[in-house]
């Protein structure tokens, strides 16, 4: 870190894991400062005149101007121009770096404000990851998920047809099944590290996730699959609505789950817009959502939990930004919980539909007058 008392300067970062390239997505912002090394075609004209073109790794300043993530690939490609003297690129060039884990890049802002500044401490600190992996399930269909403090990332997504019983012959029935079984149990291995995730949640309705975990054991005991006995104990299996990713949500509230799961944060997450929804529904003077209801109710000095979207962090306008941020900041100093939602998380795509920005209040605070109410709803 290099910051000036004005909380300009730079930040150089390497991203270790897929993770990390998200955090990257979150603290890049038009305007910004990046330098990386980069491939660029160049053209070289020879004394002969002959023109020929070579691929140059070379290391090239950009002005950030348009920003593009891939969660799934994990993949992240900036577009801007170029603004510093380099001997194959032209001032004002345009040229896209796509930044990928493991290669170093410099990253420098006018103004570093807290929420970012927070997120590079989270970042770098190795004990936030405490990870849980989800194989969410019904009959025929199945999603492993892995679940990281910011992110819900489907890793596998099994499908099987399976025929109904058949009176007196359920033979078919039970073949599918079990071939579908033997997918999940192979999805599993191939994309759970056990070694960093802490607990495999087995979601589903009905006593699917019984009749799976009991094949799953009795097949690595016939297979001596000692990656699989090993780490039976990290196995919960808790009851789901359905076998689709939303479902995931429901397991992560489960009481039995909360438990095991205490030190992540997707799971205080879940817990925190559950208590909010449960406050809104019986004292709904002491939860509020919306930008304005909740700065009126910051200016009381009567928020006990923040609850907002990283996604409001990455709004275009400096002065929208700094709004949040302030909010945040002051609330924190007023002795309340701020709690930052990931929007890749089912929790945070539900605070979302609720415009991003929630709170729980210590007391109630009775609500905005009709009058401040038709005059915002213009404003918006």
């Amino acid at each position: 870190k290099d910051l000036e008392k004005d909380n300009a300067g730079q930040v150089t970062l390497i991203p270790e894991e897929p993770e990390d390239m998200w955090h990257t997505y979150n603290l890049l912002q038009v305007g910004d400062s990046l330098r990386a090394s980069t491939i660029r075609k160049v053209q070289t004209e020879s004394s002969t005149g002959s023109v020929g073109s070579n691929r140059i790794r070379t290391t090239l300043t950009l002005c950030v101007e348009t920003i593009d993530f891939d969660s799934q690939a994990c993949q992240l490609r900036v577009k801007g121009t170029h603004i510093q003297e380099n001997e194959y690129v032209k001032m004002g060039a345009y040229h896209t770096i796509e930044l990928e884990p493991n290669r170093q890049f410099t990253l420098a802002k006018k103004q570093w404000d807290s929420v970012v500044l927070e997120r590079i401490e989270q970042a770098c600190d190795p004990a936030w990851s405490a990870d849980v992996a989800a194989v969410v399930m019904q009959e025929g269909l199945a999603h492993v998920c892995l679940v990281t403090p910011s992110m819900t990332l489907t890793r596998a997504k099994v499908e099987v047809n399976i025929p109904r019983k058949r009176k007196g012959n359920c033979s078919q029935h039970d073949r599918a099944l079990e071939r579908f079984y033997e997918q999940v149990m192979q999805a599993i291995q191939r994309h759970i590290n056990f070694e960093v995730v802490k607990c495999v949640l087995v979601a589903s309705p009905g006593f699917v996730r019984e009749q799976f975990c009991d094949y799953m054991f009795q097949q690595a005991v016939k297979t001596d699959n000692k990656l699989l006995l090993e780490n039976r104990s990290k196995f919960l299996q808790v009851h789901s609505s359905s076998g689709h990713k939303y479902a995931l949500k429901e397991a992560l509230c489960d009481p039995a789950v909360t438990s095991r799961l205490s030190d992540t944060k997707a799971a205080g997450e879940v817990k925190a817009l559950d208590d909010f929804y449960k406050m809104l529904q019986h004292e709904p003077d002491r939860a509020f959502y919306g930008l304005k209801h909740v700065e009126k109710a910051n200016e009381a000095m009567a928020i006990d939990t923040l609850l907002i979207s990283d996604e409001l962090f990455r709004h275009q306008d400096v002065a929208t930004r700094a709004r949040y941020v302030k909010l945040v900041d002051s609330v924190r100093e007023n002795m309340g919980t701020v709690r930052i939602f990931s929007s890749l998380h089912v929790s945070g795509e539900q605070l979302g539909q609720l415009t991003g920005v929630a709170a729980i209040l210590r007391f109630p605070v009775a609500e905005l007058s009709d009058q401040e109410d038709e005059s915002s709803s213009e404003e918006d």
